[in-house]
This record gives C-alpha cells, structure tokens and sequence, in this order.
C-alpha cells in the first residue's frame, strides 16, 4: 500500500476513537516522521511505543490518548509484529519465569537503579497501586494500602508473616513498626535486597535473596504486593502450591494483584520488551485455576481506578526529578519510561486493567471473614 494510502487508513482508525493526526487536543498525536503509520499497522502497540521512544510522534497527553483508544476497542484491533508472534510461541513452548529466569527477568527492571526509584515513588518506596480513599497525596495514600494489608490480615503482635516478592522491605518495615511482627520477605532484586536490609535494620525482620520457591517453613500469615504479575502463567499453579505449602491451618493470604479482563499467556508486547520482560497480568479465570482444592476466596477486593492516580503520581514525580537522573538515563530511556507511566495510567482508567486484592484461607473461616475496606 503507498504511503498516503497507509496514512489515510490510520487517520481513519484513530478518529473513531476522537484522535486526530496533528490536531487541536492534547490527547491527538503531533507527527513527526511519516515512517510512523507504516510501523503503526505493521507492528501494532510494539511499533507505537518504539516509534515513540524514537521521536516519531508527540502527545501532550499520552494518558488520555491511550484511554480513548481503549474505550473505543482499537486495541483489539492491533496486529502483532512478527518479534510479537516469536514471543507469543516461545511463552508457549518454554517456561520464561523458571528459577535462575526469573531473577534474570527482575534484574532488568528492579535493578536499574535505587536513586531512580527513590525519587519516583513515595517515601516509604511502595511499587504498587496506592489506596486513595481518604487521601490527597501519594504518601498517604500507599500508608493507607500498607494498614490495608495489615488489617486484612488481622495482624497481631509476635505473628510470623511471610512476604513474597518483599520489593524494597515497605511493608515488612510498616508491619513491623505499626503491627508489632516478625517478617520475613524475599526477592530475587540484589538492589532491593541491599536497600530492603538498610530500611529495615534493627527491626525483627529478615530479607532474603531467594526464589519463592525455595521458601519451605510456615508463617502465621502470607502477603504478596505486586509480585504476582512476574510469576508467569506456567508457575501460576506452582506459586498458589508454595503459598499452600508455606501457610500455616488457620493463617490468611493477603494476594494483591493487577488484573487483566480475558485471559492471555504473554503480556503487551511494548512492556513485554522494555519494562517487564515475561511479565503476565492474570485473569480471574487463571487465578481461579491455579487456587482450585488449595485455597477458598474469602475476599475479593477491586481498586483498579487508584491505580490511575498512582501511576500520574509517579510521573509527576519523574518528570519533576528527571535533571537528577538524566545524565545516568538519557532521553531514549526518558520517552521509554514516560510512555510507559502514561499509557499505564490510561489503560486503568480506561478499566482495561483491574487492581485485585483477595484473601484467601486453606479451610475456610467458619462463620465468614468480616471484609475490611
């Protein structure tokens, strides 16, 4: 197809989800290279995020750019890229998340640097969705969601929890301040490991450098925030197996989440390449698989439009610090991460992507669990 034809296709494409190519509102997308409508239908939501990350096109507000486009079902209409079909097949074939993978996978994510972090997230250094009601800045939101967890879990002083995938040691260092008990967290991150232990230094907790599956003893209660999405839906079954194994007869698992609406094997092929590499969002048909004769859904909670404002908190904070970190960086990364946070924002505010929160017992709590909010 000539040149003008493809243009003319993806004007056509993109207006009926009120998105114009060089138009008047600042969700409309400012082009600049006209390469960009060929890699567009060729390589769909991959090529739109590289041609991005190259300077092909510009949006003042990728955000609302992208909810539009989800609201309006043009994703369901994305082609994939032959890199997107090769991965698609290899998802299938092989376990991309096995032991020795899976800290592979983490490194090239978490392990970019703590400063960049540090300045993008709260103080408390919470990776995870935020808890809004009754708050008005992200601080107190993500303090919010860590209490959540804490009362959801019915915490009690001296109790033993487990903490799979422990991030930066949040949690463990609030459960133990706030809720008087003893965590143990693990993470296959060496940087967050290292700054996990400096965090939480004189408080009864212990941070290891170790695969969930290699925990082996019992805790009183199990929480894992955000950890889920990089277990990969071959390990899905295997990971519910641990927490099984792990828990002890009357104790709680406190799983939190990020959900997708229909269930898939490989995640987006952008965030797939650039961000998570062989993440997977679950579906509630795959997490209830993988729970089947091991655990009972005592509470399902869904937040998924505080993901929305987490996400433009950390941008603002990203954007606002990026002098300091640009020299470390520089501008590809900068696109790359920007795209990334933004059209995250947009995807749960468009409701493509949902934020779960279940708690789940081995036997079942007689009389019911008394949901916490």
């Amino acid at each position: 197809m000539r040149a003008s034809g493809l243009n003319q296709q993806v004007i056509a494409i993109l207006k009926t989800a009120d998105v114009k190519i060089n138009g008047p509102d600042p969700w409309d997308l400012q082009v600049h290279d006209n390469r960009f409508y060929k890699r567009l239908l060729s390589e769909g939501t991959l090529g739109l995020g590289e041609s991005y990350m190259d300077g092909w096109w510009d949006c003042q507000q990728i955000d609302q750019f992208v909810f539009n486009v989800i609201r309006a079902d043009l994703y369901k209409q994305a082609r994939l890229g032959w890199k997107s079909v090769f991965h698609l097949l290899l998802a299938k074939l092989f376990n991309l998340q096995r032991k020795g993978k899976a800290a592979r996978n983490a490194q090239r994510h978490y392990d970019i640097g703590n400063k960049l972090y540090q300045l993008m997230l709260d103080k408390r250094l919470v990776y995870s969705c935020g808890y809004w009601k009754d708050a008005d800045n992200l601080d107190q939101a993500q303090e919010n969601k860590l209490d959540l967890i804490c009362r959801k879990l019915y915490l009690q002083p001296g109790q033993r929890v487990l903490d799979i995938g422990c991030g930066w040691g949040s949690f463990a260092k609030f459960a133990a301040e706030n809720y008087g008990v003893e965590v143990v967290g693990v993470t296959v991150s060496k940087e967050q490991a290292a700054l996990a232990r400096e965090i939480c230094k004189s408080l009864p907790v212990e941070i290891r450098l170790q695969d969930y599956r290699d925990v082996r003893e019992q805790f009183d209660h199990i929480v894992s925030v955000g950890m889920f999405e990089h277990v990969g839906y071959r390990n899905h079954r295997t990971f519910m197996q641990v927490a099984h194994r792990c828990l002890k007869e009357e104790g709680l698992f406190m799983l939190h989440t990020i959900g997708v609406n229909f269930s898939k094997v490989t995640a987006d092929p952008f965030t797939d390449t650039y961000i998570f590499p062989n993440c997977l969002i679950p579906s509630v048909k795959q997490l209830g698989t993988a729970m089947e004769h091991l655990f009972i859904v005592e509470d399902w909670h869904n937040f998924g439009p505080y993901y929305d404002h987490t996400l433009m908190a950390w941008f603002q904070n990203f954007n606002h610090n990026w002098e300091q970190l640009q020299g470390e960086y520089g501008e590809r990364f900068y696109r790359m991460w920007k795209y990334y946070l933004l059209s995250s924002a947009g995807s749960f505010r468009a409701r493509n992507n949902q934020l779960w929160q279940l708690v789940l017992t081995k036997q079942g709590i007689v009389g019911g669990y008394k949901a916490v909010r």
